[in-house]
């Protein structure tokens, strides 16, 4: 497939003149640099005495929030992670509360009510931004503030959502220590950059041949335990990168309900592609539901496969797994002759929210 469009230059500089391909392959570097960002920051003593982790965040910025709840629950950390996406802060949040507040705007309506609503909570809270009125709050208040630049897509800063939530959490002893972990889930993230790169043909490059399998599909993305906010990531990607619909679901759950649909409507049916994320660490009775699950989509005519998430350490697979959805949305989005980079319809629906105050 030496004249795939997705192996021409042209491709990508008629598609992404805005570069976002540059900002998916530097996610190791980013993350890395918001990880020691997070575990240079200045705290008070007491951040680190807490019963609970509320991170605020809508979107791009908001996704950190959830892989971190997912992340701290397997690795059976002692304190639980709530991830808050919304105008309204959960009735429980108090003093002994540590509040992450995350906008890579700063100017994000719902991370900003209720990061007013901690602050009044008397919660301990942290601002993670480039500026906007977060910021100004926090500096008014005298909250803790990472501060970072980033001229990109909120989205494909993911590096400040999440490794800067890791490198502060970390920090303050409310999770496991990281480091050798983190270490060896860049090395692996950039020796698939290696695998999956624009310049690597599409024949030999899994995440192009995804990608092409995907396009004029309607793809449902399935994660378990620790990657169950990945597959809502891939979701999201592809939303975002693709401009396209698209679904995810986890397991067990999807078992006791989804199971029983999945033949009906016979007009969706040969339009739909379901892609299940394994990986090494996964339990084993989950294992056999995949291969169970699989079967009996493909029985009800529902194409689906495996993508196999390699990792010695979950951290690991959670960072394989995100950089490897990165990439397919991206060339899915070169194979719809779309921009990657461009969101129209939500600055357009931040203008109308703009004019119309509560």
């Amino acid at each position: 497939m030496a004249d795939s469009i997705l192996d021409l230059p042209e491709t990508y500089g008629r598609l992404d003149p805005e570069g976002l391909i540059d900002r998916i392959s530097g996610l190791p570097e980013q993350f890395e640099e918001a990880w020691r960002a997070g575990q240079a920051l200045d705290l008070p003593g007491e951040y680190g005495d807490v019963d609970r982790i509320v991170v605020l965040g809508m979107g791009g910025s908001g996704i950190g929030g959830a892989l971190l709840r997912a992340l701290a629950l397997h690795l059976q950390a002692h304190v639980p992670v709530v991830s808050v996406r919304g105008y309204t802060l959960p009735a429980y949040v108090d003093a002994r509360s540590l509040v992450l507040a995350s906008s890579n705007s700063g100017e994000t309506e719902e991370t900003l009510a209720c990061f007013e609503q901690a602050l009044a909570a008397g919660a301990r809270c942290i601002a993670v931004t480039t500026g906007g009125r977060l910021r100004a709050t926090a500096t008014e208040r005298g909250v803790p503030a990472l501060s970072f630049a980033w001229a990109g897509e909120p989205r494909a800063a993911l590096g400040w959502s999440f490794g800067a939530l890791l490198g502060i959490c970390s920090k303050a002893g409310l999770l496991p220590v990281l480091d050798g972990a983190l270490g060896e889930a860049l090395s692996a993230m950039r020796a698939l950059g290696g695998q999956i790169t624009r310049s690597v043909d599409e024949p030999a490059n899994p995440a192009k041949r995804l990608a092409r399998t995907l396009s004029g599909r309607l793809p449902v993305f399935i994660g378990a335990e620790v990657l169950v906010p990945v597959a809502y990531r891939w979701r999201t990607q592809v939303n975002e990168n693709a401009k396209s619909w698209a679904l995810c679901d986890e397991l067990p759950e999807m078992n006791h309900n989804a199971q029983t649909g999945f033949g009906l409507p016979r007009r969706v049916v040969p339009l739909l592609h379901a892609v299940f994320l394994r990986q090494e660490s996964l339990h084993p009775r989950l294992r056999l539901r995949i291969d169970a699950t699989v079967e009996e989509m493909r029985r009800a005519g529902v194409t689906a496969e495996v993508v196999q998430v390699p990792g010695r350490h979950i951290l690991q697979e959670m960072l394989w797994a995100l950089y490897f959805g990165d990439y397919v949305s991206y060339y899915l989005g070169l194979l719809n002759d779309v921009h990657p980079s461009l969101t129209p319809p939500l600055s357009a629906l931040k203008r109308y929210l703009a004019g119309r105050p509560a």
